[in-house]
């Protein structure tokens, strides 16, 4: 396990309880990048240093799709989670439209990642974007999603498997009952799934998984797909990856993601129960030390890895600042809205008052996560949460 960080003045280190943003880099994924690294030679040229750079991706590739049951033919490499949720999203609902056109809609989920959601409300005029309502534990409703694929004209339905703020875990087999009744395809975003819950890969059509999140570089994704299942692709070029997504083939970062993946997925069932135990602990010492917190989502099903809890009356900012000042890497949700602090589309979907989300805190642990970061944090949040508070009591 590679050591946490110092902290600023060289005392404690720093805990990093933000593994929904990004995880630490893997010694395995760190090693199998530098090593393939050093080899020059596009892997598509004919020479050896081309040959032999096609080795590499080309063994990659084998242990990605071993890792995910799935043949080579059906992995398709991006650059990350949101190329990836993007060419799922309009290539296929394009292509689907324009081999029949009253293929008119895409239906998904009010709490999917903007990734998801902006690119289906970016298919309009042409293409409507139905987004599918949740319950006050983030569940989509199923019955909301029947009747929205009543007419028969939806392409796509889009459900991320685990919430990326709460940790919601949605039903996808039932997803994919109602979607493949109405001949719709179903893509799901697994992104923060991947190192915690069993993924899918045979029941959806589409699939997408990120580097960055499992201990890969940023800079790296996959999406899964079937090679029969028609795309419009996104970018031109030479035609590599069947022209669904052209561009010089990155060996680096695939062996990269690679290693990651087949450590994570070896790992899934030990690493869940151990990080389970983790955020039963927070749980349970949160309560303690404000009694009034709502741990978000309780009755609904969720990752062992995330931990989301609404406190009342905290300034989001000053919490986050607070916890910072006292070495700990914290978030309120989503790390992928260049930096802005904007009120949770998902809280929102949710239901959840404006006041209540402003003192939303999301803590989620992962590969690199230790008992004593759990002892830190629980140390760190009285003081912490009474300055928000007080933040709070001013700004409000």
């Amino acid at each position: 396990m590679t050591p946490a960080s110092p902290g600023e003045h060289g005392t404690a280190p720093r805990v990093y309880i933000d593994h929904a943003a990004t995880a630490p880099l893997r010694p395995e994924a760190r090693d199998a990048f530098l090593d393939a690294s050093a080899l020059p030679g596009n892997p598509t040229s004919r020479h050896g240093s081309g040959r032999r750079a096609r080795g590499v991706l080309d063994d990659a590739l084998d242990s990605l799709a071993a890792s995910l049951d799935v043949p080579v033919s059906w992995l398709t490499l991006t650059s990350g989670g949101t190329e990836a949720d993007n060419l799922a999203v309009r290539g296929a609902a394009l292509a689907a439209q324009a081999a029949d056109p009253s293929r008119r809609a895409v239906a998904v989920c009010a709490t999917d990642h903007p990734a998801v959601l902006e690119t289906a409300r970016s298919l309009a005029p042409g293409i409507e974007s139905r987004e599918i309502p949740v319950d006050g534990d983030g569940l989509l409703d199923l019955e909301a999603l029947r009747e929205a694929l009543a007419p028969g004209d939806v392409s796509v339905v889009s459900v991320a498997l685990v919430n990326n703020e709460t940790g919601v875990i949605q039903d996808l087999a039932a997803v994919t009952g109602i979607a493949h009744a109405a001949g719709a395809l179903v893509h799901t975003d697994a992104v923060q799934a991947t190192s915690h819950v069993e993924l899918p890969v045979r029941t959806v059509d589409m699939l997408s998984l990120t580097g960055h999140k499992i201990g890969a570089p940023v800079g790296v994704g996959l999406l899964v797909v079937r090679p029969d299942i028609p795309f419009v692709a996104g970018l031109t070029g030479g035609g590599q990856q069947r022209g669904v997504r052209p561009g010089t083939l990155d060996a680096p970062h695939t062996a990269s993601l690679a290693a990651a993946l087949a450590r994570t997925l070896a790992d899934r069932e030990a690493e869940s129960a151990r990080l389970g135990e983790m955020a039963q602990r927070l749980r349970a010492g949160i309560r303690e030390i404000a009694p009034d917190a709502v741990l978000t989502a309780e009755a609904a099903p969720r990752s062992p890895h995330v931990v989301h809890v609404l406190l009342p009356g905290c300034d989001q900012d000053a919490l986050l600042l607070m916890l910072d000042q006292q070495g700990i890497d914290a978030s309120a949700g989503s790390a992928c809205s260049a930096g802005v602090t904007q009120a949770s589309h998902v809280l929102t979907a949710m239901g959840v008052e404006p006041d209540l989300a402003r003192g939303a805190l999301r803590l989620s642990l992962g590969w690199s996560s230790r008992e004593e970061d759990v002892d830190r944090v629980l140390a760190a949040l009285p003081e912490a949460i009474e300055r928000a508070r007080a933040v709070g009591a001013l700004v409000r």
